[in-house]
């Protein structure tokens, strides 16, 4: 009972909020331009991920981090001591249905913007080649990016609890969280980067619900220095416009686009949901240890 009423108490306050209001509005016009804008450029895997841009790199995921800090840090976790010590309210009750109330919150905005603008995207007829997208591409697709959702909540609900300041909770995260984001896709890490994971997006839309077992021939395992060394110069090209000295010579063919890269065909959907959802169920543990912990 406790439970169930401060989730539907933190529902309803958050959905009369005005930052999850205009986030859904700016959500949902960003989505639109993107839609408009590559409507008769991109084949459908690559917009469908280039619309899943907002929500994992930028710059959605700042409210998702604002909306996890907020319950348990600042003036709120001083305002609810009396009730917590003085009603039969636990620790965890509290926690679990504010975080509960928050992962559903954002859920419920990124499937109410994605969701449509997904279906009309693979079931329209445009002016581009057909892509062969798969509804189980496109559902595990949506899963993944929810779980990166909840997986930020989450770490937003530690950091609050760790250093109690909203601000410097959020500005912690950011600023830890992004470079780690980009030093990891250099590697190409989706289980870890986000910005890796809006990559292999395209490749996971085409997968279909089964593959056949093809026993490819072993290779050596080898280690490409030339490839690594490309990748930082493409990791460093974030922060210069390139190293000094002279500019090697073009190259006949087209460099692959954000969302052309074939290092992701060995996509594995395992792999990103131990590597978002494991963090997620320590930094939940974690956050619940240290909010039961503390003094109130």
């Amino acid at each position: 009972m406790p439970l169930l009423a401060i989730l539907r108490h933190d529902l309803r306050t958050l959905w009369a909020s005005w930052l999850v209001r205009l986030w859904l509005a700016g959500a949902a016009v960003l989505t639109l331009l993107l839609v408009a804008g590559n409507w008769a450029q991109l084949q459908t895997a690559p917009l469908v991920a280039s619309l899943l841009v907002p929500f994992l790199i930028f710059p959605w995921f700042l409210v998702v981090i604002v909306l996890g800090v907020t319950p348990v840090s600042g003036a709120r976790a001083e305002a609810l001591a009396d009730g917590i010590l003085s009603r039969p309210v636990t620790r965890w009750e509290y926690l679990l249905a504010s975080w509960a109330a928050r992962v559903l919150t954002v859920l419920g905005v990124f499937l109410a913007v994605i969701a449509p603008a997904v279906l009309i995207v693979t079931l329209a007829r445009r002016p581009v080649p057909e892509d062969d997208v798969t509804l189980y591409g496109v559902l595990a697709s949506l899963a993944v990016v929810g779980l990166v959702l909840i997986f930020l909540v989450s770490m937003g609900f530690l950091l609050g609890t760790l250093l109690r300041g909203p601000l410097l909770a959020v500005v912690v995260l950011v600023f830890v969280w992004y470079p780690i984001s980009l030093i990891l896709n250099v590697f190409s890490l989706e289980e870890f980067s986000p910005i890796s994971l809006n990559q292999a997006i395209p490749t996971l839309l085409r997968q279909p619900w089964s593959t056949p077992q093809t026993k490819a021939p072993e290779e050596p395992v080898t280690f490409d220095f030339g490839a690594t060394v490309d990748r930082m110069n493409d990791f460093a090209s974030y922060f210069s416009e390139g190293p000094p000295g002279p500019k090697p010579e073009p190259k006949p063919e087209a460099e692959p686009g954000f969302f052309e890269r074939d290092v992701y065909q060995d996509f594995s959907l395992t792999r990103v949901v131990l590597g978002y959802g494991l963090p997620t169920l320590a930094a939940l543990g974690l956050a619940a240890l240290g909010f039961c912990l503390r003094d109130l």
